[in-house]
This record gives C-alpha cells, sequence and structure tokens, in this order.
C-alpha cells in the first residue's frame, strides 16, 4: 500500500507549492487530502484494530482542525484549536503502554520536553497579554500542555524494546514535528513574525503527520 503515503507527501508538496504562489483553490483540496490519504492507509494496513482506532480518530480529528482553519482561521481559530486538541488525546491513548509503563529515562524525557516547553509557553504567554489576548492564554495554555505529553509519549517508544527501531523514530520524529509546527504557528501569531512562517508551519506539520503514521503502521500493521 505504498501509494498512499506517496500521495500524501505529493499532496503535502502541493499544499506548499499553493502557498507559495497564492492558489487558495488548490490548498482547499490537497490540505485535506494529506490526512485522507493517511486514514485510507492506517485502515487498509490496520484495519484499526484495537487501540489503533484512536490513531485513526486522531487523523479524523485533525482533518476536521485543518478544514475549519483552512475556512477562517482568525474566526474558527479556537475551535479549530479543540479539534487538534481531541486528535492529540486520541494520539495519547493509542500511546497510552508508554504513558503506563514510565522508567528513569522517560522520566529524564518527561523533564526535559516539559523544562523547554514551559520556558517557550511562558515567552508566548507573555506576549498575549501584552497584546490583550487574554482570552486565548487558558486554552493555549492546556493545548501546549497536551501537545508536549503527546511528543514524550510519541518519543517514550524509543526506550521501549517492544518498539522496533525504525518505527520508534519514525514516530519520535514525526511527533517533534508537529510539536515544532505549532511552536511556529504561536511563535508567529503571539509573539514575532517569522520569515515564511505559513510554509514552514505546514511542512512541518504534514510532514510531522505522517512520520507518526508510518511509525504506527511499520510497529502495528
Amino acid at each position: 500500500m505504498i501509494i498512499w503515503p506517496i500521495l500524501a507527501l505529493a499532496f503535502a508538496g502541493l499544499e506548499v507549492l499553493a502557498l507559495r504562489r497564492n492558489w487558495p483553490r488548490l490548498e482547499y483540496i490537497v490540505k485535506p487530502a494529506v490526512m485522507a490519504c493517511l486514514f485510507i492507509w492506517l485502515v487498509l494496513e490496520s484495519g484499526l484494530q484495537d487501540h489503533l482506532l484512536w490513531f485513526g480518530l486522531g487523523i479524523l480529528f485533525s482533518l476536521i482542525g485543518d478544514i475549519l482553519l483552512m475556512i477562517s482561521f482568525e474566526r474558527l481559530f479556537i475551535p479549530g484549536l479543540v479539534m487538534f486538541l481531541l486528535a492529540h488525546n486520541g494520539y495519547l491513548i493509542g500511546f497510552q503502554e508508554q504513558l503506563l509503563n514510565p522508567n528513569i529515562w522517560s522520566f529524564i524525557l518527561l523533564f526535559f520536553i516539559f523544562l523547554n516547553a514551559i520556558r517557550l509557553l511562558r515567552r508566548i504567554v507573555a506576549a498575549m497579554r501584552a497584546s490583550r489576548q487574554d482570552r486565548m492564554v487558558y486554552p493555549v495554555i492546556l493545548y501546549s500542555l497536551v501537545i508536549s505529553l503527546m511528543l514524550y509519549a510519541a518519543m517514550s517508544t524509543i526506550f521501549d524494546p517492544a518498539w522496533g527501531t525504525s518505527a520508534a523514530f519514525l514516530v519520535s520524529a514525526g511527533a517533534f514535528l508537529f510539536w515544532v509546527s505549532d511552536l511556529i504557528l504561536a511563535w508567529d501569531r503571539f509573539v514575532s513574525p517569522i520569515q515564511n512562517s505559513r510554509i514552514l508551519n505546514i511542512l512541518a506539520y504534514h510532514l510531522g503527520q505522517i512520520g507518526l503514521i508510518a511509525g504506527v503502521i511499520s510497529q502495528f500493521g
């Protein structure tokens, strides 16, 4: 079923092109097509058996979030944020074994991730308060903590002997890129403009989702 990840990568590349050339009609097609391809790939490879169902739900919630933010980024930012929050919760349940069976190395990883996440979040929240966007503070804090926990759960597979090396690398790299994509979005929106932020954000986001699902399929498919 190699056709589906290839299509996902192709649609992701076309979205970068659409952003560079300012072709919104193409973006409306290719952006949701990436997540649709990943969902079909996961279904065909795994049948959504057991906790893989949660990864499938994570993809679907991400797809809905993509569509909402594409319709109106400003007006539907909070509903889109909620959809991605649900997506991360789906991935967290999918990584439940890593959450329920920590070891000393995963605790060190948890400390490192949240130390850096809190440092960045403090800067973002300060900028939000300075620009009088206080109503956004608590949703952003909640979302940031959940995605950081998802990053920890995904990267904990590195220390789990039940996970293959390539699968653990893919989900870890994918979750990290997903985390970076949201950091780019938040920093550009609330702290300071980043050159080519939309392209960097969407590129990290799609490569992150593709890597994460590829790793899950490599492990369980």
